[in-house]
């Protein structure tokens, strides 16, 4: 790493801290959830704005969506990402926090070096909202606002260790539903046509799936509706379901086994079925990329902040991020940061860790490691050659 480039990135950053630190812990003082993130969206603009990019607002059908800008001219291209929703009941369990000041850190910096001329392109932030619900990166890669602004693509994401290669799932959300007859259930039982039997008939179908399939598929559900009296034959019956893959062609291969278990239910009983896959789309698993996950790796070690064996993380299974979808359009890396607990995300206690100081140093440290892993790409052709290559040839399991 250049030393003047190194200097600038580390001064850029550290001179940001304090307020990173207030940004970061007024979103996780009001979390908003996926598509309400109104508080979160105007504090990242604006703040964005007053650093000089060029922001629009509620791009691809998204009010809560921005993406920022910058460039010096032609060049190479790299977008960071910044996530702020949260989930229901535990508020900023997921870190999102962390996740946007460190595309902050990430945009600003490398800002930096674009204004001082010591690279040549653009750097763009993607707001995103929703990543806990409504998937919000798909709809910006369904409206080209990726592959037609970036040639490459970053972000970290905070947990309880560092992480590369372990796996990120592609998934899909089903809503099940069932249609029947309501009768009276003690005078006259055999005219109704039980929704709720269906249902049930479906999930033990889904049961016995899962010894026939492979055993890093994941198929889980919840029951929405199942009726409104004990008395009455239920007509109608609900549930939500996921399913997940380790890769996206794995996914696509899952899902209609999983319809036929609901199809054969629905005939078995004498009812309807409708079977409703997510309007956004499915999630893909991440691509992430070998070149440039190997020298963010690097980075972090210098920094004192190792990583587990590949061989160590690849046996790991985790969960599932739109970010995905963006790995499949460009030359990607989604790593994890450790912020210094043993809670798993998605916890009150992962949530009290998210809003320490310890977590924001190490999100900084992290976003510095991105930043010099971006200002790579843009100095090192070599590295660019063969992020790209490495892109081309596909993902290998």
């Amino acid at each position: 790493m250049n030393s003047t480039v190194d200097k600038v990135i580390t001064d850029t950053i550290n001179g940001l801290d304090s307020e990173l630190r207030e940004i970061s812990l007024k979103i996780h003082e009001n979390p908003e959830l996926g598509e309400h993130e109104f508080k979160a969206s105007r504090l990242l603009t604006e703040y964005l704005e007053n650093k000089g990019f060029q922001v629009t607002r509620g791009p691809a059908g998204m009010p809560t969506a921005f993406i920022a800008e910058y460039s010096n001219g032609e060049g190479r291209r790299v977008g960071f990402c910044s996530e702020y929703d949260a989930l229901p009941g535990v508020g900023h369990a997921c870190g999102h926090n962390l996740i946007a000041v460190s595309g902050l850190a990430c945009a600003i910096a490398t800002k930096a070096l674009l204004e001082q001329n010591l690279i040549k392109g653009s750097v763009v932030l993607y707001g995103t909202p929703a990543e806990e619900s409504t998937s919000g990166k798909i709809q910006f890669v369904q409206h080209n606002e990726i592959k037609s602004r970036v040639d490459f693509a970053m972000m970290l994401h905070p947990g309880p260790s560092n992480g590369m290669f372990m796996k990120l799932l592609a998934l899909d959300m089903l809503k099940v539903e069932f249609f029947g007859k309501a009768s009276h259930a003690g005078m006259k039982p055999w005219d109704g046509i039980n929704a709720l039997d269906a249902f049930m008939q479906g999930w033990n179908n889904i049961a016995m799936l899962r010894q026939q399939t492979l055993t890093s598929n994941r198929i889980h559900g919840i029951v929405l509706e199942g009726g409104k009296s004990a008395n009455v034959i239920p007509d109608y019956a609900s549930g939500k379901f996921y399913c997940r893959s380790i890769t996206r062609t794995e996914l696509a291969e899952l899902k209609p086994k999983v319809e036929n278990c609901f199809k054969a239910a629905a005939g078995a009983t004498g009812c309807e079925v409708k079977l409703t896959w997510a309007s956004y789309g499915a999630i893909d698993d991440v691509f992430q990329n070998e070149a440039l996950a190997h020298r963010f790796i690097d980075y972090m070690k210098q920094v004192g902040s190792p990583f587990l064996p590949r061989s160590e993380e690849e046996k790991m299974v985790s969960g599932s991020t739109d970010f995905g979808n963006i790995s499949w359009e460009v030359p990607s890396i989604h790593p994890g940061f450790d912020i210094g607990t043993v809670a798993a995300n998605h916890t009150k206690e992962f949530a009290e860790q998210a809003a320490t100081m310890k977590a924001h140093h190490c999100a900084i440290r992290a976003a510095m490691c991105l930043s010099r892993t971006a200002a790579s790409v843009f100095l090192d052709d070599e590295l660019y050659e063969n992020a790209v290559a490495t892109f081309k040839s596909g993902k290998h399991h």
